[in-house]
């Protein structure tokens, strides 16, 4: 653990798990945090936030991950950072029946703008040579251990923003901000139809 001790992680009433980050150097506690969040969450459904806060834009899926744990509609929802994790997230995907994942994403397309792919089009956009997510490696590869193991969830989307500056900030870039009241009403809107009888 690189001299930093032993640091638990954290889980908030509503269900967010934290993973520390100390001195610039994201401390991951996978199984941990994926137990814990298991734990926490009533229902199945799982919002997931990739990328990384120290690094301006990439953070963008952790922030709306923040921004909408703490809306009430969605007190049913599990809110998880998955940082830049990978296949220590598939025991949280094999109990879910729908999952949002946010991160940035290289869409070709102007700074800030959001697209959001749901179901076969997340698994073609995530396939895609041309275009891919930032941490796509990951995920595509999490969501083909999820098919070998028949737990892939049912609904999916992937709500990606085309970022402006990947660089050592954690301030997001002014096309990224602007246009973050808007990516978060999109996976409102998602979270919203899942989450609601």
């Amino acid at each position: 653990m690189s001299g930093y001790g032993s640091l638990p992680p954290k889980a908030t009433r509503s269900g967010i798990v934290a993973v520390e980050v100390m001195r610039g150097h994201r401390k991951d506690y996978a199984v941990d945090a994926v137990a814990e969040a298991r734990e926490s969450a009533p229902a199945n459904v799982l919002m997931l936030g990739m990328g990384n806060v120290l690094l301006g834009d990439d953070g963008v899926g952790i922030r709306l991950v923040e921004r909408l744990r703490t809306d009430p509609a969605f007190g049913a929802a599990n809110f998880v950072d998955g940082g830049t994790l990978s296949f220590s997230l598939l025991g949280l995907i094999e109990t879910t029946d729908a999952m949002l994942v946010t991160d940035a994403a290289d869409l070709g397309e102007a700074p800030g703008t959001v697209r959001l792919f749901e179901n076969e089009a997340m698994d073609r956009f995530l396939a895609s040579s041309r275009r891919r997510s930032v941490h796509e490696v990951g995920l595509c590869d999490l969501l083909d251990m999820a098919r070998l193991l028949d737990c892939i969830p049912r609904r999916r989307a992937l709500l990606c923003v085309q970022p402006c500056t990947i660089d050592w900030t954690e301030a997001l870039s002014p096309p990224v901000a602007r246009a973050f009241d808007a990516a978060a009403a999109r996976a409102g809107a998602v979270l919203r139809n899942w989450c609601v009888p």
